[in-house]
């Protein structure tokens, strides 16, 4: 997996509502976290490669970004930058990839391993920094009204759990 190295600022949305929000042209991508001091958002291509984007931090501790021509099918994920004080309860990790709380559809299952762990394997007091990426699982972007969703079914299929499947060839 590769990671395109320098995080890019989005543009700011007129509003955020939580979760991820298709308006037909792009989207609105917006995280509440009362004690990141960075939030990035994290799309992923066909081959797994990353690409990271900076959110702002708005009103009420959301952070949020306006993504101009993200489509829906979209694999996205965010990272948390901020303290690690397990005893106080702040575990940010930007090293984890953490699926979007509010997300419509998700893809993939979790595969086991210690990167998954938010803390060093042998001491959960201690920040473990390997990537969690490659075996978590991906946010998906969905369309957000009756008309785009019609869209994508004419594209490929939907399935019962609202994923979208490329129609066989």
């Amino acid at each position: 997996m590769s990671v395109k190295a320098t995080s890019r600022a989005l543009e700011s949305p007129a509003a955020a509502p939580l979760g991820a929000h298709h308006d037909g042209s792009g989207a609105t991508f917006a995280l509440f976290s009362s004690v990141a001091e960075a939030v990035e958002l994290c799309l992923f291509d066909d081959s797994c490669a990353e690409t990271r984007w900076s959110l702002e931090q708005g009103d009420g501790y959301v952070w949020a970004g306006y993504l101009p021509d993200a489509r829906s099918g979209q694999h996205y994920g965010f990272r948390v930058h901020g303290p690690w004080d397990p005893p106080a309860g702040a575990r940010c990790n930007p090293a984890k990839l953490l699926v979007d709380p509010y997300a419509r559809a998700v893809a993939a299952e979790v595969r086991w391993d210690p990167a998954v762990l938010g803390h060093a394997p042998d001491d959960p007091n201690r920040a473990d920094d390997s990537d969690s990426a490659p075996y978590v699982p991906r946010s998906v972007l969905m369309a957000s009204d009756f008309r785009e969703r019609r869209a994508s079914r004419a594209a490929g299929r939907t399935t019962s759990r609202g994923l979208r499947q490329q129609a066989p060839h």
